[in-house]
Order: C-alpha cells, then structure tokens, then sequence
C-alpha cells in the first residue's frame, strides 16, 4: 500500500504538471506533433518549465531501478519493469542531452496518465478489507479503475503515441532536420518502450481472463456441490417414502 500511494502521489504531480505544459501554455507539441522538431538546433536551449519536468521524471526513475531491485514487492513482471525503468531513464539522460525535450514531454504526457489510474485502483484492491471488514465502494471503485485503466491505456499509450510521438520521431523528424543525429538510436528505444506497451496491456488482458475463468471455475465447483447435497436429501425422502 505505502508503495502504491507514493507512485499515485509522483504520478499525479507529473502529469498534472504535464497537462500544464501543454494546455495552458504555448507549447502546441499536443495538438500539433511535428512542431517538436521545428527550429530544433544543436546546443538550442531547454526552457526552465521543461526542465523542470525533466529534473521530476529523471530523479524519479533513477530511484525507480534501485527500488524496483532492492524495495518493492518482487513480481513475475519486474524484470520487464526493471528494464522499462532503464529505457525510460536513457531517453530521458539523452533527449535532454541532445535537446529532443520537446518530445520528451509528450512522451511522458502520453504515459503518465496510466500509472495514476493503476496506482489508485490498487489502492481500492487494498481498501477492500479494511480490519477485518468489507468495503463494498472500494470494490466498486476498483473495479470501474481496471476497466477505464484498460480503455485509457490502449488509447493513450497503443493509439496516441504511435499516432502522434512515433509519427514524429520515424517521419517528421527528418523533414524538419534532414540529418538529425541519433536519429535510429532514439526510434530504436521508442519502438522497445511501444513493444513493452502492447506486452503489458496483453499481459494485463490475459490476468483478466484468468481471473475471470477461476471465478467461473469457482462458481461451477459450487453447483454441482449444492445439487449433490439436494440429490441426497432427495433420494433420502424417497426411501423414508418407501419404509
């Protein structure tokens, strides 16, 4: 639980400031993608409010790769979050370096969004029980935040980001700068980050229907039990009747 409200409390800061950037500032990276490589130069300056948001996210997932490793609960998933935790820190290190912040902050923008929404309905799956008592609103709650978490993540981060980040990335990158350096390097690691996206959200599809089978499976082993004991009782009637 510490361990959720903490991930909710940085990834809730992040992307409201994220939603700051670009909605209610003059950055149009949103609305129109292929103006993150307009101007673009060597050595160009990263505005203050930018980076900013980089110094957030970089500290954050530098701490996120020890933690992963050595604090938080180990999953059958971390490996793969440990090294999701290594390509997000070398493109934040490098886009930095190399001056595609512009970027920067829609791909975080694009992602952040989802891991508000996994934090607090894991919260909810933890308030469930609370001191031996049943909470039925946090069952509610928990339940509507792994649907909207499905619905947000495939919109957000299969949808938006090949249509708007890689887009930009792969294609208007080289109309707005012909030579643009790195230029393979950083596609190579949004295109780990987009395979990484679609693993989890089929791991996330596949937990469903497991858990969805052992409820079925559940509910199967009691009926036959319920049916068996009325089978008895009814077979006992039967023989009273013929004593």
């Amino acid at each position: 639980m510490p361990e959720s409200a903490w991930k909710l409390l940085f990834y809730t800061l992040s992307w409201s400031y994220g939603i700051y950037l670009l909605f209610f500032t003059d950055y149009p990276f949103f609305y129109d993608p292929p103006s993150v490589f307009y101007d673009w130069k060597k050595g160009m300056d990263v505005p203050t409010d930018i980076a900013i948001a980089y110094l957030m996210q970089c500290s954050f997932y530098g701490h996120s790769i020890y933690a992963t490793a050595y604090m938080d609960t180990w999953r059958k998933d971390s490996v793969v979050m440990l090294l999701h935790h290594v390509v997000t820190l070398t493109l934040i290190a490098f886009s930095y370096a190399f001056r595609y912040h512009n970027v920067g902050i829609l791909v975080l923008f694009l992602h952040d969004v989802n891991d508000v929404q996994l934090e607090f309905t894991k919260l909810n799956v933890y308030f469930k029980h609370r001191g031996g008592v049943y909470h039925r609103l946090n069952d509610i709650i928990s339940n509507i935040g792994c649907l909207t978490f499905s619905i947000s993540w495939f919109w957000f981060r299969l949808y938006w980001f090949p249509l708007k980040v890689l887009y930009a990335t792969c294609y208007s990158s080289l109309q707005s700068v012909p030579n643009i350096p790195f230029y393979f390097f950083f596609n190579a690691l949004l295109l780990v980050l987009t395979l990484m996206n679609i693993y989890w959200f089929l791991y996330d599809v596949e937990d469903s229907k497991k858990t969805t089978m052992a409820k079925k499976k559940e509910a199967g082993l009691q009926l036959p039990s319920a049916l068996k004991e009325g089978m008895h009782l009814k077979n006992g009637l039967v023989k009273d009747k013929r004593l």
